[in-house]
């Protein structure tokens, strides 16, 4: 099928430092052994290109959707390849918003002629090669952009997200903060497309659930201090603390506990953007209590293989969504029977809803080599995508800190849009 144009988020990577895996090959992000992949497909005709972030504010979120979208590789070529040919991919870095290394990668994967980009994890980043991707009718899913921004974006006929937006998150976030007793809340964003759209539908699901915002501020991500944003706060005197930052959380962080604003005098909420597990990065028992949300399922049925190819993994956030961004790129070339770019894109709504279930690549594949229209679900959870490749249901976790400085869930929302 067409799609209207439409777009999302995402972050991008270093096309100097891309590095191509076939069937075999390790890039640093992890190595797998992929004996078995080589003995059941030949050759390379799929080449699948990343853009996600090594370095960058979201550098913490690149390890597992790098290992994840590897994981995903391996299991395509084990059981044949795409259309009997091998899946080969290119990893490339991101960087952030503070740089041009995702515009750099997207144009090194377009000279390798790759036909699917998976990436970028930041909004911000992916709006700095969309367009590009459009222009060269490559098809894009990132597994982390969240800015509604996307929705409706005039060049997003070629882009999908296995993420959903804000517009869930934000929701999820503003109940729990409700349900867990707090009137009054500040919040705390950074100045970007995903900071700025989470802000809004948090603050607009708090207003609706009865709390008052007592304070907004959007801030710049480079700021050398936050003194006037921790003013700002503390003036307002909030019961809870809405903290929607990237890596710059480090530096927040003390000076709000400095202005006895910390985590043991305000109730935090943590995101998708900063929910890490910091250990030692605080004292221990700084963070304990402290709450947060991020868009996914459990990552337990993907974990152990994600540690097979990185066994140094200390996050697995936005792994289970780099692997289906994989799956249905390959099942999509299957269905079309062909690794052409518009073809696939033409695709890939339609193996994720609507037909027979199925829930890897190889029962996929098999269903498609029948005849039959398939319906993938994956380890990030049932994947139905809209017209305009946006989810229209979606998993939200909770979790908690413990005195260790790292997180652990306590429950999940599920929420639909149709």
């Amino acid at each position: 099928m067409i799609r209207r144009n439409f777009a999302w988020r995402s972050v991008a990577v270093l096309g100097v430092a891309a590095v191509a895996l076939g069937a075999c090959s390790d890039d640093g992000d992890g190595g797998t052994d992929d004996d078995t992949a080589a003995a059941t497909c030949e050759g390379e005709d799929l080449h699948i290109g990343t853009i996600l972030p090594r370095t960058g504010s979201l550098a913490f979120l690149g390890p597992p959707e790098f290992a994840a979208v590897d994981v995903a590789i391996n299991e395509i070529n084990a059981a044949g390849g795409v259309l009997g040919a091998c899946v080969k991919v290119t990893h490339t870095d991101s960087g952030d918003t503070e740089t041009d290394i995702a515009s750099q990668s997207a144009d090194a994967l377009i000279q390798q002629g790759v036909h699917a980009v998976v990436g970028a994890a930041s909004s911000g980043v992916s709006f700095q090669f969309i367009d590009k991707l459009y222009d060269e009718q490559i098809v894009q899913v990132s597994p982390a952009n969240t800015s509604p921004d996307f929705t409706d974006y005039p060049k997003g006929d070629y882009y999908f997200r296995t993420a959903p937006s804000d517009v869930m998150q934000g929701r999820v976030l503003a109940n729990q903060i409700v349900e867990d007793g707090h009137a009054t809340v500040s919040i705390l964003a950074l100045q970007d497309a995903y900071g700025t759209g989470l802000a809004q539908y948090t603050r607009e699901g708090l207003e609706e659930a009865g709390a008052e915002v007592v304070s907004e501020r959007i801030y710049d991500p480079n700021a050398a201090e936050f003194s006037s944003e921790v003013a700002e706060i503390a003036e307002a005197d909030p019961d809870a603390i809405v903290l929607i930052t990237f890596d710059e959380f480090l530096r927040i962080a003390p000076e709000l506990a400095n202005a006895g604003l910390g985590p043991d005098v305000k109730q935090w909420y943590l995101v998708d953007g900063n929910l890490s597990n910091y250990g030692d990065q605080f004292e221990p028992g700084f963070l304990e209590g402290v709450k947060g949300t991020t868009p996914g399922v459990d990552p337990a049925p993907l974990r152990d293989r994600m540690l097979e190819v990185n066994p140094d993994l200390n996050d697995y956030t936005y792994g289970p969504e780099s692997y289906d961004a994989v799956i249905l790129i390959a099942l999509a070339a299957e269905a079309a029977g062909t690794t052409d770019s518009a073809a696939i894109r033409d695709e890939m709504v339609g193996v994720s809803r609507d037909g027979t279930k199925c829930t890897s690549f190889a029962e996929c594949k098999e269903l498609i080599a029948a005849g039959e229209d398939i319906d993938y679900d994956g380890v990030s959870g049932p994947i139905e995508w809209d017209e305009v490749g946006d989810l229209t249901a979606a998993t939200i976790g909770i979790y908690q800190y413990g005195p260790d400085n790292r997180y652990t869930n306590i429950g999940y929302r599920e929420l639909s849009l149709e």
